[in-house]
């Protein structure tokens, strides 16, 4: 975990602070040197445990049965291991599933049990954990701990239990009073990653969540000493009226850990939290999210009036606009018509190309076929014109807009090119690693503000989708949007570095003839 608060602001301020750099616990060589990249928030780790299959995706209910059943499958097979998942509620719900199969295959037998603080039960053979600390409570040098794990020997008429620590076979035992187990003890099977801080196991099955902290990450794939385990949760169903991490559609086992490990959570100074906050409502990420937020509100009367005029039934059309994928379809009209094509003619052609009566989401169905009609630009070659984009990624809203929301998209775009101009200064003055493969800028003038337009892209990109790794564009992605700007990126990648590097690019160049960029 990470130092917090003003603590860490002298950490991170001074270059003479100390540091464990040695790493002992694991088994394999390849897990010493990934838990330090995860320590620090390296997202190239992430290729690391899925090319060592350390990593599972899907749907909450089949990754928490998945994670419980390899868990179940190390225990049978004589493995110590520990089940860790975010929120306390799955924890509470896995203990007592663990412990009701115990005692339905043996392992476990009914008799006396004591009332934990988890509302779960426990007794003889049960592993449990203690939630606080107490010197009072000790056995020679064994006291109990905050975080340490137990398996109980003995329940007694009082209501107190007997313990050992869990995987111990020799030493004394240790008494914990009636109040104490019903105060601060949980049963062990499961544990959060606050809790799991200090436990060594075999093996470690951890449940990953959109929301999870970089540090809790850290911790619950720290763990075991052979394997470490995470099991990615791509959509939890729930009633939210908010925004959520989980709510994306396209989300993948890597995009969800990319977030992760952006997502820091250790107690930041006041100082760091100002800079924290002005770093994230200034980012291409947020200035563009509001961009696309206002051209949607700015334009929804325009684009409806086009979708009532384009040859569909009266019904038809309010079904469109009354769909989710509305707003899908009016980025992808804004998209076309930075592109050069004119919608208020292209539209109703494509509308009117196939019949629509039988479909059952005809918004989605009319922007697959705009976006399979639109991907380049209008026109071919002398006379295509480049896409009107801000940044080299963002489309422009063009025609009409009321004046107030003329002002505010005008005031983000000079935002998004002053925070681009910015990213770019600020890299090539640390001389961060991104950057040298950009080459050096042209000393003439044109030449240097044409190296320039194409290196802010690149950083511009960087910035969107917090790229944090020392290439210039990073993995490739596997959202279509990101796909996309990613293309574009490539694009201005390949006319800063030339002909000499077209063996490298051949892999970017056939995904942009994919996407039909």
């Amino acid at each position: 975990m990470d130092a917090g608060g003003a603590f860490n602001l002298l950490v991170s301020d001074r270059d003479d602070a100390p540091e464990l750099i040695d790493v002992h616990r694991f088994t394999h060589g390849w897990g010493k040197t990934a838990s330090l990249a995860l320590r620090h928030g390296r997202t190239e780790v992430i290729d690391t445990y899925l090319d060592h299959d350390r990593i599972t995706d899907g749907d909450a209910e089949p990754m928490i049965d998945a994670a419980y059943m390899a868990w179940r499958a190390d225990g049978a097979a004589g493995h110590v291991s520990v089940l860790i998942a975010e929120s306390r509620d799955d924890v509470t719900e896995l203990n007592n599933r663990a412990r009701a199969d115990l005692i339905l295959d043996g392992t476990l037998r009914p008799g006396r049990e004591v009332d934990l603080n988890d509302g779960n039960r426990a007794g003889v053979g049960d592993t449990i954990i203690t939630r606080r600390n107490d010197r009072r409570l000790r056995n020679g040098k064994d006291w109990i701990r905050n975080g340490e794990r137990w398996t109980i020997t003995a329940v007694r008429d009082d209501g107190s239990i007997t313990i050992r620590k869990t995987g111990r076979r020799f030493g004394g035992p240790l008494v914990l009073p009636a109040a104490y187990a019903a105060a601060h003890v949980d049963l062990g099977y499961a544990v959060t990653a606050h809790r799991a801080q200090g436990i060594t196991t075999d093996t470690a099955h951890v449940l990953v969540e959109p929301t999870t902290t970089r540090e809790n990450f850290y911790v619950a794939m720290t763990r075991g000493r052979d394997s470490n385990r995470a099991y990615v949760v791509l959509n939890r169903p729930d009633d939210h009226a908010a925004p959520h991490p989980s709510d994306n559609p396209d989300a993948t086992a890597r995009t969800v850990l990319y977030g992760v490990l952006q997502h820091v959570g250790a107690e930041l100074s006041a100082h760091e939290t100002i800079t924290a906050e002005q770093e994230a409502w200034g980012s291409i990420a947020q200035l563009a999210a509001e961009y696309e937020t206002i051209a949607q509100a700015a334009q929804h009367d325009r684009w409806a009036q086009l979708i009532r005029t384009s040859g569909l039934t009266d019904e038809q059309a309010e079904t469109v606009i009354d769909s989710e994928a509305f707003g899908a379809l009016t980025a992808d009209l804004r998209r076309t018509e930075a592109n050069h094509h004119d919608v208020d003619q292209l539209l109703p052609r494509l509308i009117q190309a196939r019949g629509l009566e039988d479909a059952d989401d005809i918004a989605s169905i009319i922007h697959h076929r705009l976006a399979h009609a639109t991907a380049r630009p209008a026109g071919s070659g002398r006379t295509r014109r480049p896409a009107r984009l801000i940044v080299g990624l963002i489309p422009r809203v063009d025609g009409q807009v009321a004046a107030d929301m003329r002002q505010a998209l005008d005031e983000r775009r000079d935002l998004i090119e002053a925070r681009a101009d910015a990213v770019l200064d600020t890299a090539i003055r640390a001389d961060e690693p991104w950057t040298r493969p950009l080459g050096t800028p042209p000393t003439d003038a044109r030449g240097r503000q044409r190296w320039h337009l194409h290196a802010r892209i690149i950083a511009a990109y960087r910035d969107r989708y917090a790229i944090t790794d020392g290439s210039p564009l990073g993995p490739i992605p596997e959202g279509t949007a990101q796909k996309i700007d990613r293309a574009r990126a490539d694009a201005a990648f390949r006319a800063l570095t030339g002909p000499q590097h077209r063996d490298q690019q051949r892999p970017t160049q056939r995904l942009a003839r994919e996407l039909e960029l």
